[in-house]
Formats: structure tokens, C-alpha cells, sequence
């Protein structure tokens, strides 16, 4: 049984991994760190930029150096990007070192969610939609695997998830909330 001292947030890009970890963190007065965030700061780039320039395999490259640098620190909630979980060992790191929390969302509402948004370069196709659909059934076994949690984002409010999360946490894992 994980002890539950690290909590990392997993999902689709739009299933609101930032927005329900900085939330969950303030709550449980824990550090909250997002690992896109903290790659675009230690690049100076956003993640655009980085496809850009290295392609998905060097961001994925820097991602998971980083997600093994952060999933070995304690106490934490951590806001993963939505394609950490395409390589093995972020899995395997994650499953080992905290509670995993699958934010699931369907295509639909993802795409309603990202749809303005220019900085989702694997989104930067023809058809938007389609392609979120496309990563949706790549990704959400591996989502899977890894989760220790799904919790469905559906079209409930935050604040609502987050409650939801912590009364689990609590009850599972005896987080002190």
C-alpha cells in the first residue's frame, strides 16, 4: 500500500490536471508543482518551442528526465502532462512514488476545453477533434494502468472534484485533509 505522500495528477490535456492540483495542494498545504510548467521554465521556451525545435521525442526525452527529478521528491501534488505516461518508466516511477489520480474526461468535452488553445501542439491539426479521439484511445489504458484513482471530470465543477478527491484520499489512504 503507497503511503500517499506524493499525489500525482494524470489525463488528457483539458481534464484540468493544473487546476485540480494547485487546488488539491492549497488544501493539503502541499508544494504544487506542474511538470509542463516547470520544463518550460527550465528551458525558457514554452512547449510549443520545444516540439518545434526537438520534436515530440526530444520533449519526451526532457519530460521523462524531469518526471523522475520530481516524482522522487516527498510531499507533493504534482500536475503531469498529458502524454507522461507514453513511456514506460514515467509509469512505472509514478505507480512507485505516490498515489496516482487519473482525471478522465471524454473527447468531446476535452476538445470543447482546448479548442482556443494555442499552446497544445499536438492539437495543431486539421481536425482538432478527431486527433484528441485518436489520443484518447491510445492513452486512456495506459491512464489506466497507472492510476490508483479515475475520476471522471465529466461536467462537474471543481470544486466538487477536488472534494471528491480528498474525501477518497482520506478514506484510502489516510491523507489528513
Amino acid at each position: 500500500m503507497k503511503d500517499g505522500e506524493n499525489i500525482f495528477l494524470v489525463g488528457m490535456m483539458g481534464a484540468g490536471k493544473t487546476t485540480v492540483a494547485r487546488l488539491l495542494a492549497a488544501r493539503l498545504n502541499r508544494p504544487f508543482i506542474d511538470s509542463d510548467i516547470e520544463l518550460e521554465a527550465r528551458c525558457g521556451v514554452k512547449v510549443p518551442v520545444i516540439f518545434e525545435i526537438e520534436g515530440e521525442e526530444g520533449f519526451r526525452a526532457r519530460e521523462a528526465s524531469l518526471l523522475d527529478e520530481l516524482t522522487a521528491r516527498t510531499g507533493i501534488v504534482l500536475a503531469t502532462g498529458g502524454g507522461a505516461v507514453l513511456r514506460p518508466e514515467n509509469r512505472e516511477r509514478l505507480a512507485a512514488r505516490g498515489v496516482v489520480i487519473y482525471l478522465r474526461a471524454q473527447p468531446r468535452d476535452l476538445y470543447m476545453r482546448t479548442r482556443h488553445d494555442k499552446n497544445r501542439p499536438l492539437l495543431a491539426t486539421p481536425d482538432p477533434q478527431k486527433r484528441l479521439e485518436e489520443l484518447y484511445e491510445q492513452r486512456d489504458p495506459l491512464y489506466r494502468e497507472v492510476a490508483d484513482l479515475v475520476v471522471d471530470t465529466g461536467r462537474q465543477g471543481v470544486q466538487v472534484l477536488v472534494k471528491q478527491i480528498l474525501s477518497t484520499l482520506a478514506e484510502r489512504w489516510q491523507v489528513s485533509v
